[in-house]
């Protein structure tokens, strides 16, 4: 949250919560409340619904950065990439990702799920960023994909067949992949390609919670907590 209120890119901020008595809790968060930085909504029954929910209801005619409470690594530096990149796009939805060889490199010991392109793989990093109305079509299309995004395999054909034939055979690269995808939606879908390995690093499971304290103890060392 902190990261979120100091970048100048970053206006208001709405959380998605079940409970919104654990967040009024905290002092700090409090505070943002009180000032009205910060706007607790009611989560739907999943995330991609919730995402929709927000696109049709917030106040918000500049766009909607979305990430996840479980991105403990996320950094001003990343927000400011993959913000900066998501506007100079002219895109309607920008998504954040990381090459596999970036990550391995990195945190070999890092299990993440991975989308196999030609060349390279990518993992997620937990950021959307949703430019224009036509981004609200990406959101409703991801409703239906989304109980498939632990396994690429399915998600991929919920494009159609042919593209899950191009995937198998990893005929497609990053590009195309996502040019066909946008075809499919019918918004323009690009990717931000993050060079932070620690981007596609969240909290899914103990040895992921290991591995962000080590990373945080580091840069808390280093004096680059942010």
């Amino acid at each position: 949250m902190k990261t979120l209120v100091i970048t100048p890119a970053v206006g208001p901020i709405f959380v998605s919560i079940d409970e919104p008595q654990l967040v009024k809790e905290v002092p700090g968060l409090r505070s943002l409340l009180e000032t009205g930085r910060l706007t607790l909504i009611e989560s739907e029954s999943s995330p991609s619904r919730s995402v929709s929910r927000a696109l049709r209801e917030l106040p918000t005619t500049t766009g909607l950065l979305v990430t996840t409470a479980d991105h403990a690594l996320l950094s001003v530096a990343m927000l400011e990439h993959f913000l900066s990149s998501a506007s100079s796009s002219g895109a309607d939805l920008a998504v954040g990702l990381v090459p596999r060889s970036r990550l391995r490199a990195r945190f070999p010991e890092s299990q993440r799920t991975y989308l196999h392109f030609r060349g390279e793989s990518y993992s997620g990093a937990n950021l959307f960023a949703f430019m224009t109305p036509a981004a609200l079509r990406a959101a409703e299309f991801w409703i239906r994909a989304e109980k498939f995004r632990k396994r690429p395999w399915r998600l991929v054909s919920v494009f159609g067949p042919v593209a899950l034939a191009l995937f198998a055979l990893r005929r497609l690269d990053l590009e195309s992949a996502f040019a066909r995808a946008s075809r499919s939606i019918g918004a323009r879908v690009i990717a931000v390609e993050m060079p932070m390995a620690e981007a596609a690093v969240d909290v899914d499971k103990l040895s992921d919670l290991e591995l962000v304290k080590r990373i945080l103890s580091e840069r808390e060392g280093a004096g680059t907590i942010l």
